[in-house]
């Protein structure tokens, strides 16, 4: 591990601390990697520079409007090979969430949320993109299910 310096002022290093605490990270230097990692990863998302990620989607609408409900199962159903994993949930009498778990070429990926997210009738949506690389001893391979399949390692 390199060892750096860094100077920031007082008020930063107070807050520094506090963040650390809150966080349950062990150390500085711990948060402050995991601060990096998570700028690092968020800036080649915005750059389109890693080609696969996996995600998160959560999105709220209101359940008694039909034809957003039949929208998104034909969205969801069309793009079928990115959702790992989906919940429903019942808010209250009107609302649902949903939350998806998306895997994929991160333009795919992205384009996918964006259009869930823009429909009429959802109330609410947000999407996090994790980027990923395919592992180097991995060129995929396909289960007999015709769906290629490619193993994902997190990025540094």
């Amino acid at each position: 591990m390199e060892r750096i310096t860094i100077s920031i002022e007082p008020e930063l290093a107070t807050i520094l601390d506090e963040l650390t605490q809150r966080h349950g990270y062990a150390s500085r230097s711990e948060a402050m990697r995991d601060l990096i990692r998570g700028w690092h990863s968020q800036d080649a998302v915005q750059k389109n520079e890693t080609v696969h990620c996996v995600a998160y989607m959560g999105y709220v609408y209101n359940h008694h409007d039909r034809t957003v409900a039949e929208r998104l199962a034909h969205i969801q159903h069309d793009q079928h090979n990115l959702t790992i994993s989906s919940m429903h949930m019942h808010l209250d009498h009107d609302h649902c969430l949903e939350v998806a778990f998306l895997k994929g070429r991160t333009k795919e990926v992205r384009q996918f949320a964006h259009r869930v997210i823009a429909q009429t009738g959802v109330r609410h949506g947000q999407v996090q993109i994790l980027p990923m690389h395919q592992s180097q001893a991995d060129a995929g391979h396909d289960h007999g299910d015709g769906v290629h399949h490619v193993h994902l390692q997190p990025t540094s």
